[in-house]
């Protein structure tokens, strides 16, 4: 079954398995680590990357991994299963176009729901604020810009445990993987820190100088948004020493910007819990729910947080950035305790060295760069929308969270060509047309897949616009839009298959070519919309 493969390929070490006898129909080949933009997980290993008789800041004695005294027959099954798995995983390209698009399906859809909870928390968010206020919908615009586009520019971190991680499993070092682990969550609460530090004192200003003079108007609501979770953020960080930073994703702009330590850190804790599964033999493949379970239980604590607050009690924006807060605690808590439960100690951080940091660098900065570049042009769009009214700006957001909403279901679709792409392009038993049909099998999928999602994505904005906003003004200026938005929605999927596979060939100078130009003349589009096509 390809549930079980990697999403994204563990590093280029050949491992036996030293009580299998070898077959000779087990094919042989060097995998390849490659860099995914967006929250990247490893579902499993094989139990042969298990150390022995390791145990280093464990949580205690108890929870020590010890397998030296495991029943071998049963071991042997467990492994032969796996090595079953792999060669299944590693036959997909010798499948027909029909099979490889319905593998591809069964491989992906697990990772659908951890991409689909973030953005359908901003989804409830913007359908429950736009019920109460146009202008506190519209505030949403420019506080998410500074708030969750900022933050999202930090998903380095993500990627960086992710292959981190991955890298000492494959080596066998628990230790090493436990020293990665602590020094990352070191830096992504300095990072959480730095963020706090910056939206507390410049967040204001910033969203005052977003805003423009002209939508004065929406800079109190944004700043509500932005400030109400400092003071809640700051017990948080109090009660670190008791149970140490239980946070996770996004907020609401200021009470969003207390929980920002332990935002960073729950994505750092949610990578190692997914790449760590397999040193956890007797919680299974059963553990790799947990983050996902995580994300959900989130999930649904946002939106009764949001109804509740925003609509029975009156609060408004304020109450949706303390639901979002309260959910991000409660997944970043078990997130946390599923990584203790594999053994290893999430309370325990360590200042990295200088080389260290440049190998976090190393491994991140290029999706650093690319993750910056795309967080500009959303910010630029958010930018001449809020310029353009109240209204406008609006119609925008629930736009702009409908259509993330969507696209994130081809995020697979990218980690799917990262896993399987490498094998054809640099493996032992290369081959370029084999790799092109898999290409061909994923762009279907994704031409299918952005078709659906755009008649969806349009039918709902067009035929469901009450489910948003009630305002009048902001539907019309929603159904301006539905052409290109349409096609927008069409397209987005076919292009994560297409920069999965250029990902997979390494081919980082063209993405990152690609990916500026597209700002650079994306930049220049809103604009020149204004000056020529929108009527004063």
């Amino acid at each position: 079954m390809l549930t079980s493969k990697t999403l994204i390929q563990p590093p280029s070490i050949h491992l036996q398995n030293p009580n299998l006898k070898p077959s000779p129909s087990i094919p042989k080949r060097p995998t390849f680590s490659s860099l995914p933009f967006h929250r990247s997980f490893l579902l499993s290993f094989s139990h042969i990357l298990t150390p022995r008789n390791i145990s280093r800041h464990c949580i205690s004695p108890g929870q020590e991994l010890s397998y030296e005294n495991e029943d071998l027959v049963e071991e042997q099954n467990e492994e032969e299963v796996e090595i079953s798995r792999e060669i299944k995983g590693e036959g997909l390209a010798n499948q027909s176009i029909w099979n490889q698009m319905k593998e591809i399906v069964m491989f992906t859809g697990p990772a659908t729901g951890l991409w689909l909870c973030g953005p359908l928390m901003s989804l409830i968010d913007t359908a429950v604020i736009g019920q109460g206020s146009s202008i506190e919908l519209a505030a949403l615009g420019p506080a998410t810009v500074v708030c969750d586009y900022t933050g999202y520019m930090f998903m380095f971190l993500s990627i960086a445990t992710s292959n981190m991680v991955a890298t000492s499993l494959a080596r066998r070092d628990k230790n090493e993987v436990q020293h990665q682990i602590s020094i990352l969550l070191f830096i992504g609460l300095f990072c959480g820190f730095l963020m706090l530090i910056l939206t507390r004192f410049f967040g204001s200003c910033a969203l005052t100088a977003f805003s423009g003079p002209k939508n004065a108007h929406l800079v109190p609501a944004g700043n509500t948004y932005v400030q109400v979770l400092e003071f809640e953020v700051l017990y948080l960080i109090l009660s670190i020493h008791v149970f140490i930073y239980h946070v996770t994703e996004k907020r609401r702009y200021k009470i969003r910007s207390l929980a920002w330590p332990a935002v960073l850190v729950g994505w750092v804790a949610q990578s190692a819990s997914l790449n760590t599964l397999s040193l956890s033999p007797s919680l299974g493949m059963k553990d790799s729910w947990g983050p996902l379970k995580a994300l959900a239980v989130s999930s649904a604590i946002n939106g009764i947080g949001d109804v509740a607050l925003c609509i029975f009690l009156g609060y408004g924006i304020a109450g949706a950035a303390w639901a979002t807060m309260v959910s991000q605690v409660v997944a970043a808590c078990m997130m946390i305790e599923a990584l203790n439960k594999k053994g290893y100690n999430a309370f325990a951080i360590s200042i990295p060295t200088f080389d260290e940091l440049l190998s976090v660098l190393a491994i991140a900065g290029p999706v650093f760069v690319t993750l910056t570049a795309k967080v500009i042009f959303y910010s630029i769009l958010v930018y001449f929308a809020t310029s353009m009214g109240t209204h406008t700006v609006a119609a925008h957001q629930v736009l702009l969270q409908t259509y993330a909403m969507c696209t994130v279901w081809g995020e697979p679709l990218s980690q799917t060509a990262q896993s399987f792409m490498p094998e054809l392009i640099y493996g032992v038993n290369r081959s370029l047309p084999k790799a092109r049909m898999l290409l061909k099998s994923l762009v279907t999928i994704g031409a299918t897949l952005g078709l659906v999602l755009g008649i969806i994505g349009t039918a709902v904005p067009r035929f469901f616009p009450n489910i948003f906003t009630p305002d009048v003004k902001v539907i019309q200026e929603m159904h301006k839009v539905l052409l290109p938005y349409f096609l927008a929605l069409a397209i987005t999927p076919s292009t994560h298959s297409l920069e999965g596979t250029l990902l997979a060939g390494r081919d980082l100078r063209f993405i990152s070519l690609s990916m500026t130009g597209c700002l650079a003349f994306g930049a220049l589009i809103p604009p020149v919309e204004i000056c020529f096509l929108v009527p004063y």
